[in-house]
């Protein structure tokens, strides 16, 4: 059966009630990493309220990276629309820095311990 990635970029603080949400859809595992980045808007002044260093900072009321997490979990085809509306509904403020969600296609999927390829190695 088919597979896609979902990798999203979100803001540190929602990893916790987007986690919730994708476990009680049935969609426990998933993989976060702490990044750093921005989008178009070129950092958000405000957004973290911890010191940075100073390789962090941009132009007054800017930065050069914000800090975000990205979340990353393999589903079958037919579940990308629950996940993605998910992400969504737990992420959206309708403010910058709300983040991305991109979807990719995956070719298969093992499972180490048990050799379990495709949806198999999912669950």
């Amino acid at each position: 059966m088919a597979m896609k990635e979902i990798m999203a970029i979100i803001r540190p603080k929602q990893v916790g009630k987007t986690k919730d949400v994708l476990e009680k859809l049935g969609f426990p595992g998933l993989t976060a990493v702490s990044v750093l980045g921005r989008g178009k808007q070129r950092g958000i002044a405000g957004e973290v309220s911890c010191e940075m260093p100073a390789e962090l900072h941009g132009a007054p009321g800017g930065m050069k990276y914000v800090p975000k997490r990205l979340i990353a979990l393999v589903v079958p085809d037919a579940d990308v629309d629950l996940v993605v509306k998910a992400i969504i509904k737990v992420n959206q403020t309708r403010q910058f820095g709300d983040g991305r969600v991109f979807v990719s296609p995956v070719d298969n999927a093992v499972r180490i311990r048990t050799d379990e390829e495709g949806d198999a190695a999912l669950k």
